[in-house]
């Protein structure tokens, strides 16, 4: 399994803006980021939910000024899900899934 380590503030911010960016121009798209936090010595599950150019965690609190870590404790994204939006429980909306987070930085891989 094929892990990506996003601690560099850098690293963090380029891999989710560019993301954020990609799902701006796609608003019928939801990307679903799954890994884990790194946090005393135990993981915590995450997961980061990417829609219409913004970033939510639905596991933990996420920081909304640009300038900082959008998660405050170093993580580790292990899985990439493509949906499409909106979500509804009597349709399946799963697109496809990939391991590698650069997968998704391909525009053409949210189609």
């Amino acid at each position: 399994m094929e892990e990506t380590l996003a601690s560099l503030k850098m690293v963090e911010l380029d891999l989710l803006n560019n993301l954020e960016k990609i799902s701006s121009v796609l608003p019928n798209r939801i990307l679903k980021l799954e890994g884990f936090i790194l946090k005393e010595n135990h993981k915590e599950q995450l997961e980061i939910l990417i829609f219409k150019g913004f970033s939510s965690s639905t596991t933990h609190p996420i920081e909304i000024d640009l300038e900082k870590k959008v998660i405050a404790f170093p993580y580790i994204l292990t899985n990439f899900k493509l949906y499409k939006a909106p979500l509804t429980k009597t349709q399946d909306n799963f697109i496809r899934e990939n391991q590698n987070s650069i997968f998704f930085l391909n525009q053409k891989n949210w189609i």
